[in-house]
């Protein structure tokens, strides 16, 4: 698809870049119906190293610049997971129990607490980034229902890295 919105990572301030690697997703590919809303609904299994000296902590999201709203549609927001996980599991997505140590679920846009596949109407195919956030804080002030906007905020603010994998699906 020609003329898409530039992804909004490419607006904000310059971090250091890691890598994302999943045993699920390929950069750049289709997003197996594993991991659709309708179909399987399970979140891929992620990991990522050469973050930088000082994380303190991580988050994970999902996000759907290609929705047709103004502001995209956030499909994952997972934060507050320690320093030390560099890996989730396949299904981790599936609820505050599949995160370790503090993590938990930031409500979404479908609206839940926990991973929501893609669900694109009709029509061209959909992007989902889904980034590691490396932050400089142990936690991030956010609580399970307070808004994306206000998570991307905090998420911008405390960002030292950023890694992103990119996939896409388009509903038949």
């Amino acid at each position: 698809m020609t003329g898409r919105i530039p992804l909004p990572y490419d607006f904000l301030p310059p971090v250091q870049g890691f890598r994302l690697r999943s045993t699920d997703l390929v950069d750049g590919g289709t997003m197996p119906d594993a991991h659709v809303h309708a179909l399987g609904n399970t979140s891929p299994q992620l990991s990522w190293s050469g973050f930088p000296a000082g994380t303190r902590s991580f988050a994970v999201t999902c996000y759907d610049p290609d929705a047709p709203t103004a502001a995209g549609w956030w499909h994952w927001l997972a934060v507050n997971l320690p320093a030390e996980v560099t890996e989730l599991a396949a299904g981790a997505g599936a609820d505050d129990g599949g995160l370790p140590g503090g993590a938990f679920h930031v409500r979404n846009d479908f609206p839940g607490h926990r991973y929501d596949g893609a669900a694109p109407p009709p029509g061209p195919a959909h992007r989902y980034v889904f980034v590691v956030h490396a932050l400089d804080v142990p936690a991030l002030e956010v609580g399970p229902d307070t808004p994306a906007a206000q998570v991307g905020f905090q998420l911008t603010a405390h960002a030292l890295g950023r890694a992103l994998l990119t996939v896409e699906y388009r509903s038949a």
